[in-house]
């Protein structure tokens, strides 16, 4: 058993955590590409149309990681059932509402005058996906040594019973408008990702996109099922396993838009 008395254990601790992460990535977009399928089809049509190999080992796979994550939640000593929630007032979700607005305008005044455009080289990688003019006015931080916070409004709602809040200190990036800001070195598909949420902002306005995230949070419980949260990791997913075919964001933003889907 480890030991952070031990230098080389805490190395080890440290490559553990890093890796969990990068599992816990991995999870989450598995998440939403099953989320999408939930969305779109019955159970009764996946069972009887699915394609059975595919469909057995999913749920092996499925099975396999619950079994493995739930052994280990057994063994945290501070876990503990999560009290039922109480549905919040149209009062507290519209409070709710402007809270997320504010600070996501907040912080991207705060960030910008230490932004800058994205380099020639992310622009020829990105515009197959983005119009010229979006990629022009972005704006990208890259912070050393520091970490976005969370806002300082999720401790009341945590006592609310909203445990599952989207960590910010450990997201790849927080997009606030046209400026994104990476707790990390900025890859070509976290880049991609931040730049999906611009072309949200920009299509559906920040108080609308607040709006619709803080509701579907409200119903889902869970940040990555919050359907601009799944379309984003769904595009990215589309765009690192199929670089060769091109699409465009916007006309995906603007078709989910019209079939009400976020």
């Amino acid at each position: 058993m480890y030991s952070w008395q031990n230098p080389n254990d805490r190395v080890l601790i440290a490559q553990m955590n890093s890796e969990l992460q990068h599992a816990q990535l991995e999870l989450l977009s598995a998440h939403c590409a099953a989320h999408q399928l939930r969305l779109r089809f019955s159970t009764d049509d996946l069972a009887r149309f699915g394609q059975r190999d595919i469909l057995r080992k999913s749920v092996q796979a499925a099975t396999a990681l619950s079994e493995y994550y739930a052994s280990i939640e057994k063994k945290i000593p501070s876990a503990e059932a999560a009290a039922p929630l109480t549905p919040p007032t149209e009062k507290q979700i519209l409070d709710a509402v402007a809270r997320v607005a504010s600070f996501l305008r907040q912080q991207r005044e705060y960030y910008l005058h230490s932004a800058v455009p994205l380099s020639n080289h992310q622009k020829a990688i990105m515009w197959p996906y983005f119009s010229a003019d979006l990629l022009e006015r972005v704006r990208v931080v890259e912070l050393q040594g520091k970490r976005l916070p969370n806002p300082p409004f999720y401790e009341e709602y945590r006592a609310l019973g909203f445990v599952n809040l989207p960590d910010i200190p450990h997201m790849h990036s927080l997009t606030c408008l046209d400026v994104v800001v990476f707790n990390e070195k900025v890859a070509e598909r976290t880049l991609f990702h931040g730049l999906v949420h611009t072309v949200q902002f920009e299509v559906l306005g920040l108080e609308r996109y607040s709006d619709l995230f803080v509701r579907s949070f409200v119903n889902t419980k869970l940040h990555f099922s919050v359907p601009l949260e799944a379309h984003t990791f769904s595009l990215e997913s589309k765009f690192a396993g199929t670089p060769a075919q091109p699409f465009s964001v916007e006309d995906q933003v603007r078709l989910w838009v019209r079939q009400k889907r976020y």
